[in-house]
């Protein structure tokens, strides 16, 4: 698992405290304290998801491309992850002369897949507007 779901939930969460005012990736790479130029390829990414969208012109950047509470964290992940990317992959080349590698991966499988199921349907409950109201409410309780 890469980190392509939290940077892209970064980018998001921060462009939903924006109030509608777009975001450069220069400002946001600084928040996510990366290169501006990762930041542009996910909000590519993010763009074609129709998660945001592009002002141009002077004041121009990056922003929702709708509101907060539609954006589901299951809407990111499949954003930026490939098709058929298992989001908890099951190494397939096992030993086939082996009691162990002849069955892990069947066994395995279906034990993840449980797993992944109770995730997706986990990252589908939380949006970007929530994720923004816990980050409003962590920095209100930072000494």
């Amino acid at each position: 698992m890469n980190t392509r779901l939290a940077v892209a939930t970064h980018i998001l969460t921060f462009l939903e405290t924006q109030n509608g005012k777009a975001a450069t990736s220069d400002l946001i790479a600084l928040s996510v304290n990366t290169n501006p130029s990762f930041i542009r390829r996910l909000l590519a990414q993010l763009a074609r998801a129709g998660l945001t969208t592009s002002q141009l012109g002077a004041g121009g950047g990056a922003l929702l491309a709708r509101p907060g509470e539609t954006i589901s964290l299951l809407d990111i992940y499949d954003s930026v992850n490939e098709e058929g990317d298992a989001l908890l992959p099951v190494h397939e080349d096992t030993s086939q002369r082996c009691e162990v590698g002849r069955s892990i991966s069947g066994v395995l499988k279906t034990r993840l897949t449980a797993a992944e199921v109770a995730l997706r349907e986990e990252l589908a409950r939380t949006t970007i507007k929530d994720m923004a109201a816990g980050v409003a409410e962590a920095n209100r309780v930072v000494p």
